[in-house]
């Protein structure tokens, strides 16, 4: 790939990386149905949001890098929800175990917020 782009997929370990913003990191991203699907069969690699276009998919075989648009595999949302969704149970994981003795859930609200329920990037 030639230009790194705003977001990074992997399709052979299963990564969905945001490279910038809040947030920012890598997810593995563990469902089969969702990488099986049969048109990414070909694709080894996606960088998306990049400042050269033509060369945001990259194939496992010899065809050539392509744009996004022209690999017909979707629109980006489907890959940035998974990271969404992957995110936001991190969120909730690093709320609910941030805990001090003794506290109420009043006392955790107003030290931390309230519990995430949400998260688009």
């Amino acid at each position: 790939m030639a230009a790194q782009g705003t977001w990074t997929i992997i399709f052979e370990d299963k990564k969905i990386n945001k490279q910038s913003g809040d947030g920012a990191g890598t997810y593995i991203i563990d469902d089969n149905t969702f990488w099986g699907q049969s048109k990414f069969s070909n694709i080894w690699a996606i960088q998306y949001g990049t400042s050269v276009t033509s060369d945001e998919v990259e194939y496992r075989d010899t065809t050539p890098h392509s744009s996004f648009a022209d690999a017909n595999i979707g629109d980006i949302s489907q890959f940035i929800n998974k990271w969404d969704a992957a995110h936001l149970a991190r969120l909730q994981s690093e709320w609910d175990s941030n805990n001090v003795e003794g506290e109420t859930e009043a006392e955790k609200i107003a030290r931390l917020g309230a519990r995430p329920t949400s998260y688009s990037s």
